[in-house]
């Protein structure tokens, strides 16, 4: 009698999976040039600095006229290796959380919000060691072709630094804040609104009402975590001075930019991750609900 039900549960968590996986694997395709560009805003200190980009257009341009094209596709390889078990650890434990905290007395938009909390938690301990090499392969400004592999820059971390926090792992913290925190507002948000704002039965007003929502859930979780993500860049780039570590820690990095670049230093990058995750985050989410709605109808 229990073989049924551990069957059920193994088909619904592998749809969850699948599904997860491919919504991650889109996601990334179309957006991470946007993820390159956040990344080089985040990591430059000041205006002063020769290498500093002026603009959003600026810095477009002089990717694409000093690293080519590929210049955009830095470090693609890790979140592609990432991304499938990342979005699929994404969505899977969000639903396991949602289930669990089903047998506890919240309400529903304390539920969504901690699930996704959950979710995010277990989604950084998955990809920080990726988060490490992809921000590290970033931050080269050499042409595609001078620069390292993925496997062999990956190496290097390991034998110059290890396996641990100061090494493959460094800005873990950071990492549990900006994933944590996203979730958190990203699932609340959506699974909030859309039960609110009514289903439309013209199926293409129905796409664009879940897109409209998607997009306003990446948007608003990426304006409240993105002091975590400039925290987690810092620690995880190159540091200012060769050999000597300034940025160890999550808020202490947070504090320390505060003190000497002000409070918009915390927010570098922003424009380029809204234009990433704002509409990355509607496609996950459209990707996520329709690549299940099939497997349902056909797994």
């Amino acid at each position: 009698m229990s073989a049924k039900p551990n069957a059920g549960f193994v088909n619904e968590a592998s749809r969850q999976i699948l599904a997860g996986g491919s919504a991650g694997l889109v996601e990334i395709c179309l957006m991470h040039p946007l993820d390159v560009v956040k990344t080089r805003f985040q990591i430059q200190r000041c205006a002063t600095d020769p290498n500093s980009y002026k603009s959003l257009g600026d810095s477009f341009r002089m990717i694409f006229r000093t690293e080519g094209l590929f210049g955009f596709y830095k470090g693609i390889l890790p979140p592609i290796l990432a991304e499938t078990p990342k979005r699929a650890v994404k969505f899977f434990t969000f639903e396991q959380y949602k289930n669990l905290l089903g047998y506890v007395s919240l309400s529903p938009a304390l539920t969504f919000a901690i699930a996704g909390l959950g979710s995010g938690l277990t989604e950084a301990i998955v990809v920080n060691p990726f988060e490490v090499v992809k921000v590290g392969l970033q931050a080269n400004r050499n042409t595609f072709k001078e620069q390292p592999s993925t496997m062999s820059y990956a190496r290097h971390i390991i034998k110059k630094e290890g396996l641990g926090l100061q090494g493959l792992n460094k800005g873990f913290t950071a990492t549990l804040g900006r994933h944590g925190v996203f979730n958190m507002v990203y699932f609340g948000f959506y699974f909030n609104v859309k039960n609110i704002v009514p289903v439309n039965k013209d199926p293409t007003l129905e796409f664009l009402r879940k897109f409209g929502i998607g997009l306003l859930s990446g948007t608003i979780a990426s304006v409240i975590n993105i002091p975590f993500d400039v925290a987690k860049s810092r620690i995880q780039g190159p540091q200012p001075v060769p050999g000597e570590i300034k940025y160890r820690t999550c808020f202490k990095t947070m504090a320390t930019v505060y003190q000497e670049e002000g409070i918009s230093a915390l927010y570098k990058g922003l424009l380029p991750k809204i234009m990433r995750l704002g509409p990355g985050g509607a496609v996950m989410l459209l990707v996520y609900e329709y690549t299940y709605s099939w497997l349902q109808e056909n797994w």
